[in-house]
């Protein structure tokens, strides 16, 4: 290739520009143990980012220096729109010692498959998810299905591999 068609500044800062990632459109709704999780995410991508500045003569640091700083943007935008939640309680009746009567955000929900076995999700904000933990966004079909129903109902988990149907065993609150 003819280099009469290159730039200099663009092999310079080749990598260095990287894609903003891209913000929901929904209520940024988390719990506080979401919200911790995205501060100590900010401290530490600071951190990154005053180490890799030190770097200025490493392409490879400056690239890594970019993704920091878009993922700092990220998460302070996330910070700045958070809405934390606070998980109010509500029984059906005080005396008879069972638990929430309806599923709502930061709940932790057990329920049983078609097959018998049982799972166990907490809703929890859309950056807190993760399904490692059995962590899912409240913008999430299963959320979305689950949320508003009470002990004993079935849904109707709507998922790209077929409807599976979900009976609540109990619902709580950590």
């Amino acid at each position: 290739m003819s280099r009469g068609f290159v730039k200099e500044d663009d092999l310079e800062h080749a990598g260095t520009d990287v894609p903003e990632r891209p913000i929901s459109a929904h209520p940024n709704y988390v719990t506080a143990t979401g919200y911790a999780q995205l501060q100590a995410q900010a401290t530490s991508l600071e951190q990154m980012i005053l180490k890799l500045k030190a770097k200025k003569e490493d392409p490879q640091a400056q690239q890594q220096l970019g993704i920091a700083n878009r993922d700092l943007r990220y998460v302070a935008a996330r910070l700045d729109s958070a809405q934390i939640v606070k998980c109010t309680v509500t029984k059906p009746d005080a005396t008879s010692g069972s638990g929430p009567e309806n599923v709502v955000f930061g709940a932790t929900v057990i329920v049983e498959d078609e097959n018998g076995d049982a799972h166990t999700y907490q809703i929890v904000g859309e950056d807190e998810a993760d399904i490692k933990l059995n962590k899912v966004s409240w913008t999430s079909p299963l959320a979305s299905a689950l949320i508003g129903q009470k002990v004993g109902d079935s849904v109707v988990w709507a998922r790209p591999v077929g409807n599976t149907l979900l009976e609540i065993i109990d619902i709580k609150y950590i």
